[in-house]
C-alpha cells in the first residue's frame, strides 16, 4: 500500500509542477486539474500519516533517552494517543486507495413509478420524489423533469428526471429497487395500515463518447401532452416518443414547451436508458458474488421500508433500522446514505484482501 502512496505522492508532485509551468493548453490544464483533484485527498492523508509517525518515532526516542518518570508518563499518553490515529489514518488510506466507479462523479436520469398499491402507491412515488429532491437542495445539485404522468389522486404513475451536479451517481446509486411503504392511506375510512410500494431506478447519465446513438437508428413520433387521468392538455403535437430500433428501448417527454426541447431532453434520456442496459450486461457477466447487493440494488429487490406509523425506516440491504422516518423523508438520506457507503467499503476491502 504505502509503494502505491509513495507513487502517487510522485504523480501529484508532477502535475503541479506541469501546472505551475504556464505552458499548457486549456484542455490537458483541464485534464490535469480534474487528474490532481482526484488524488489530492489522498496525498494529504498520506502527509498526515507521515507526520504522525514521526511524532511517534521522536515520541519513542524521548521515552528511552529520559528517565523523569512525569515526562516519560506523559509521553507514554501521547504515543498511544499517536498510534491509534495511525491505525485509524491507514485505514481511512484503504478505503481512499479503493478503485473508484467510472460513473461516480455523473449526473443520474431517476425514474420513479408507482407499482403496488393503486393511488396510495402514485402518492407515495411522489413523497419520494419530494425527498430526492429536498435531498438535492443540502447539495446543491439541480433537478431537471424529463416527464411526468400524475396520479388521479395526487403523487406520480410514473417521473423521470435529471439530477445534475458534484457526485451525483456517487451518493445515488444505491437507490435502485423497490421501496416500500407502511402507513394509514388517506383514503383509507377504517384507520387500517396499508403497505404499498413504488420502484426506483438510477441511471449515471451517458456522455457522448461513451455511446455512438446514430438518429437514423431512432422511431420519431409526436402526440398531445397529456395530464392526470390520460386528458390532453394543449392542441398541438408536442409531447415526443422516440424508439430505440436496435434495442426496443422508447422514451417519452412532454414536460418541455416546445417539440423541439422535448426532442432533446428525450434524446438524452434515450441514451442514458442504452447506456444503462448496456451496465446490466456487463455486471450480469461478473461473478456473483462481486456484485455486492450494495454495490447496485437489484431492481426487483426490496430494498427499503418506510414505516410512517412507528417513524422507522429499515434499509434491509445492510439490516439498518433509525427512529428518523421524519428526517429522512423531509431530505437528510445521508443518514441512510452514509451507512451504506461504509458497509459498501467494507465489503470491497474485504474483496481486495481475500
Amino acid at each position: 500500500m504505502f509503494d502505491r502512496l509513495k507513487l502517487i505522492e510522485k504523480q501529484y508532485k508532477d502535475i503541479q509542477d506541469k501546472l505551475s509551468s504556464g505552458k499548457l493548453e486549456v484542455k490537458e490544464m483541464t485534464t490535469l486539474l480534474k487528474e490532481s483533484s482526484s488524488i489530492q485527498e489522498i496525498v494529504e492523508v498520506y502527509h498526515f500519516y507521515l507526520e504522525k509517525e514521526k511524532e511517534l518515532k521522536d515520541l519513542e526516542a524521548l521515552i528511552e533517552d529520559n528517565k523523569e518518570d512525569d515526562l516519560v508518563e506523559l509521553a507514554k499518553f501521547e504515543r498511544d494517543e499517536i498510534e491509534q490515529i495511525l491505525i485509524d489514518t491507514e485505514e481511512r488510506l484503504k478505503i481512499l486507495l479503493l478503485p473508484k466507479d467510472p460513473n461516480d462523479e455523473k449526473n443520474v436520469i431517476m425514474e420513479i413509478k408507482g407499482a403496488a398499491g393503486g393511488d396510495e402507491a402514485n402518492i407515495f412515488a411522489g413523497d419520494l420524489f419530494r425527498m430526492y429532491s429536498k435531498y438535492a437542495e443540502t447539495k446543491n445539485w439541480k433537478i431537471e423533469i424529463l416527464n411526468a404522468m400524475e396520479g388521479s389522486m395526487g403523487g406520480f404513475t410514473s417521473i423521470e428526471f435529471m439530477v445534475s451536479g458534484k457526485l451525483v451517481y456517487s451518493f445515488l446509486k444505491y437507490e435502485s429497487g423497490v421501496h416500500r411503504v407502511q402507513r394509514v392511506p388517506e383514503t383509507e375510512s377504517m384507520g387500517r395500515v396499508h403497505t404499498s410500494t413504488a420502484t426506483v431506478l438510477v441511471m449515471p447519465e451517458a456522455e457522448e463518447v461513451e455511446l455512438d446513438v446514430k438518429w437514423e437508428d431512432i422511431r420519431f413520433d409526436t402526440y398531445n401532452s397529456s395530464g392526470p387521468g390520460g386528458q390532453s392538455v394543449n392542441t398541438t403535437k408536442s409531447a415526443v416518443r422516440l424508439t430505440h430500433i436496435p434495442t426496443g428501448i422508447a422514451v417519452a417527454c412532454q414536460e418541455g414547451k416546445s417539440q423541439h426541447e422535448n426532442r432533446d431532453k428525450a434524446f438524452r434520456l434515450l441514451k442514458t436508458r442504452i447506456y444503462d442496459q448496456m451496465i446490466e450486461a456487463q455486471m450480469e457477466k461478473e461473478d456473483a458474488e462481486r456484485r455486492s447487493l450494495v454495490g447496485r440494488g437489484e431492481r426487483s429487490e426490496k430494498i427499503r421500508t418506510y414505516n410512517y406509523p412507528q417513524n422507522r425506516v429499515s434499509d434491509h440491504r445492510i439490516g439498518l433500522t433509525l427512529q428518523r422516518l421524519d428526517a429522512i423523508i423531509e431530505g437528510k438520506l445521508d443518514l441512510i446514505l452514509e451507512p451504506l457507503l461504509n458497509e459498501f467499503q467494507k465489503r470491497q476491502l474485504i474483496g481486495e484482501q481475500v
